[in-house]
């Protein structure tokens, strides 16, 4: 197979990875990675050295445990993670921010320095000090960054979620981890209707104990609407706060500094708990290492404050590099709205999701034609399985020498296992690497390791700095043990189905707990979407396997373009295409049109909500969903009538 893209010797050898293999003193990435493996001391004593980590490391990096879990990285390490993120303190912009087509603005160094500096101020004269949480139910705002940044410097530990959640989502999340101040926005923005916030908030106060009062950051200057009986106003409190310089508190290493929430429809979130200095030096490493990103540069990533690339865009800070910051939807007023975004900052580096890489092809957008994209030198992509089409979108129709860089990891880990490598050739459909520091293997269903060609499950065998340091209120680390190491002892198990490619390089097929199993074979879902949402009628297709006759079948549900019809043609075109594209097994049983399919608030399709409709099991911590109200076109589906369970 050909590849897409191959830098040029002389874009390589101005990445911020060959400066790394210079003073690492090994030729290339493999040789790097292999090292980064067997020797993490080395590694991660390097990367707090060349990537501007600021505290103090102490004499110890790594101690293993008696298992994965209970191994530490720099146990005597004292650092402040904000201190990192706000080493600049200049006129330089920090944050560039957009608010659809109504709030704009740029901070600077010293403005983000100031704004967290009130916020840190505020935080204190509420009350709040080193282990209490601090809860943002937020938009992606400047504020929003300034506020986890002064939890940080104080030692508070930060959580957050997006203001289109509901009442119960955000009582489900937040209701766990008794929260010291919660933080509200007045209402927000999207496609071009202003939605508010200040109904739902007494609800969510009654709920939380530890909660008495909420405190409301308005998201146009000036708080839209009356407060009710529950709520203070931010503005005022920040204005009446004193300005100053921001303290930063020193911490160990593996002091808190998120809680993150799985997204699952299984039942109440997880609340994942994530350290201070081990997230930090992942992020540095993904984004130097991986992503090229240098001091000076424009880093985007769409997203809401309730998916972890929020957390992984504001590490960006720590780069030195200007993060851009866009709250609403990416297609208002029109689908060019991001790559609008992309020349007006001047971006070096666009992060999207794979769905929305889809939809911009099926769009016919062709940016490269309509948009300068100069400074752009990385696309990041995420969410989902990049399939090969979109790797040819993208260099056909977007910039023929850009880094497209796949990457897939979690919410666990706040992070990336597989990712990019910026010296390296990128080939269609295929991660490029391993994640420096990280033992990736894929094994069989007896664990032994599978070579280039054969599925499995994706996991990691040694230690990283990232693991979460536990659940939230979990006795004897019981759920976090059975989430990640019971399936395959002594490997963090990330619950992906995947292959090694001939390149050395990934495919994920999907979810292995979505995976299908027709005749006892396991067959991923991505190879289906991929023929199926090639077809131009179909806009999006969700695909489940249905317990039947006592084996499964495949049963694939698709929405429609306009005018378009599912008729014994389209169902011809789609079943040739799965035969052909994929293997007789991916073939589906049986084909439904809905108008709808519902997702979480990232973006993702959830298999698994539907399979449990379809199958008349309760789906819990529907709260997850973005559009939970689409999961009832599933319900009593005459076409999968007489066969459940």
């Amino acid at each position: 197979m050909a590849a897409l893209w191959t830098p040029s010797a002389d874009r390589s050898a101005q990445t911020r990875l060959a400066a790394f293999l210079e003073v690492a003193e090994v030729d290339a990435y493999d040789e790097l990675h292999a090292r980064s493996v067997a020797d993490p001391v080395w590694f991660w004593r390097l990367v707090w050295e060349q990537c501007g980590v600021r505290g103090t490391p102490g004499e110890t990096v790594f101690v293993a445990g008696q298992n994965l879990r209970d191994a530490r990285f720099f146990p005597d390490a004292q650092l402040n993670v904000a201190e990192t993120l706000l080493a600049r303190a200049d006129d330089a912009p920090a944050i560039h921010f957009q608010g659809e087509d109504q709030v704009a603005e740029t901070l600077s160094w010293a403005d983000l320095h100031a704004l967290t500096a009130r916020y840190q101020q505020l935080l204190q004269n509420e009350g709040v000090g080193k282990g209490d949480r601090v809860a943002a139910w937020m938009p992606n705002s400047p504020h929003t960054y300034a506020l986890m940044l002064a939890a940080a410097a104080l030692g508070a530990v930060f959580s957050s979620t997006s203001p289109d959640f509901g009442t119960g989502g955000v009582i489900d999340r937040f209701g766990q981890i008794a929260p010291a101040a919660l933080f509200v926005t007045d209402g927000y923005f999207y496609n071009g209707k202003w939605f508010s916030c200040l109904d739902r908030i007494d609800a969510v106060v009654e709920a939380i104990p530890s909660i008495s009062h909420a405190i409301v950051v308005p998201y146009q200057g000036a708080i839209v609407g009356a407060l009710g009986a529950s709520s203070r106003d931010g503005a005022a409190l920040l204005s009446a706060a004193a300005p100053g310089a921001v303290h930063f508190e020193p911490l160990p290493f593996d002091h808190p500094w998120y809680i993150l929430y799985s997204s699952g429809t299984t039942g109440k979130p997880k609340c994942i708990v994530h350290r201070s200095g081990g997230v930090l030096l992942k992020h540095l490493v993904e984004h130097q290492l991986h992503s090229d990103i240098r001091p000076g540069d424009t880093v985007f990533y769409f997203t809401t404050a309730g998916w972890m690339m929020w957390n992984w865009l504001a590490s960006v800070l720590g780069s030195q590099a200007t993060i851009g910051v866009y709250d609403g939807s990416p297609f208002y007023p029109d689908s060019s709205r991001i790559w609008d975004l992309a020349d007006q900052w001047d971006l070096s580096l666009l992060g999207v999701s794979a769905k929305f890489i889809d939809a911009c092809n099926k769009e016919g957008l062709v940016p490269r034609k309509t948009h300068r994209l100069e400074h752009l030198r990385t696309i990041c992509s995420t969410g989902s399985t990049l399939v090969p089409e979109g790797f040819d979108y993208v260099y056909r129709d977007v910039k023929s020498d850009v880094h497209l860089q796949s990457m897939s990891g979690g919410t666990d880990l706040c992070g990336c296992l597989v990712a990019g490598d910026p010296t390296a050739p990128v080939f269609s459909g295929e991660i490029q690497a391993a994640g420096l520091g990280m033992s990736i293997e894929v094994l069989d269903e007896h664990a032994e390791a599978q070579g280039a060609g054969a599925l499995g499950e994706l996991v990691c065998g040694a230690p990283f700095p990232s693991m979460p340091l536990s659940f939230w209120d979990d006795k004897d680390d019981a759920r976090y043990q059975a989430a990640y190491f019971d399936r395959y002892p002594g490997y963090w198990h990330q619950g992906d189905f995947a292959e090694w490619t001939e390149n050395g390089g990934m495919v994920i097929h999907g979810r292995s707990d979505a995976t299908l199993n027709p005749g006892g074979v396991r067959i991923g879902t991505a190879e289906i979407y991929r023929q199926v949402e090639a077809i131009p009628d179909i806009t999006e297709a969700l695909v489940i396997g249905q317990s039947w006759d006592n084996d499964t079948r495949v049963v694939l549900f698709v929405t429609l373009a306009e005018r378009a019809q599912l008729d014994e043609v389209l169902e011809r075109e789609i079943r040739q295409r799965v035969r052909t594209g994929a293997s007789p097994r991916h073939v589906p049983a049986v084909i439904v049109a809905v108008p709808d399919l519902p997702r979480t608030r990232s973006g993702k399709l959830t298999e698994l909500a539907v399979r449990d409709i379809v199958h008349g099991r309760e789906v819990k911590n529907a709260e997850a969903l973005a559009n939970p109200e689409a999961l009832e076109l599933f319900r009593d589906l005459p076409e999968l009538a007489d066969h459940r369970d």
